[in-house]
């Protein structure tokens, strides 16, 4: 039996969901048994196989030019995609910038700090473009689970990836995989 492959990436956020993914601990030698990971940004291998994947993770939001793409490329390489995170829900923290405006925010970031001499905001073909309005995933490109969490819990996405594993979408989460501090 083939194994069921994996990508994931992030975009804008703070790697916490990853993170928490790491926090499956000893029970992400079962799923290694199941699954193949074949690109994700705590890999050598960074970008999604052109062949395509069973399942594709993003995390974090979509805030600029380059995370656009991103999300592109993972929706068209994968069969199911999973919004991971409160990022990659709605916006989470990075949507902060909405209330300011991107332009507001970035003088105030790289301009105007208190500890900042001779600022300068980055402009760089190498960025990406940032956009007026910070959204989730699923603005941009079609999402089918969405797991939300600051980070999510790691026992909510071994759970998810168990569900679609045994051929089930989980369409919304048990309670017992949400804490709220």
């Amino acid at each position: 039996m083939s194994k069921v492959k994996i990508a994931t990436d992030w975009l804008a956020g703070c790697a916490g969901c990853h993170m928490s993914f790491l926090d499956i601990d000893d029970r992400i030698l079962k799923l290694m048994e199941l699954v193949e990971f074949t690109s994700s940004p705590i890999t050598d291998l960074k970008h999604p196989p052109k062949e395509g994947v069973t399942v594709g993770i993003l995390e974090g939001a979509i805030c600029n030019t380059h995370n656009v793409e991103v999300a592109k490329q993972m929706r068209e390489r994968c069969e199911i995609l999973i919004a991971l995170g409160d990022c990659a829900t709605f916006g989470g923290i990075p949507a902060m910038r909405n209330l300011s405006g991107t332009q507001a925010t970035l003088k105030r970031a790289y301009l105007e700090t208190e500890s900042t001499v001779d600022g300068l905001i980055p402009d760089s073909p190498e960025l990406g473009i940032p956009l007026d309005e910070v959204v989730g995933v699923d603005k941009v490109v079609k999402v089918d689970l969405f797991i939300p969490g600051c980070p999510p819990s790691a026992d909510a996405i071994f759970y998810a990836l168990s569900e679609l594993l045994a051929g089930r979408t989980p369409v919304v989460l048990p309670p017992q995989y949400f804490k709220y501090d």
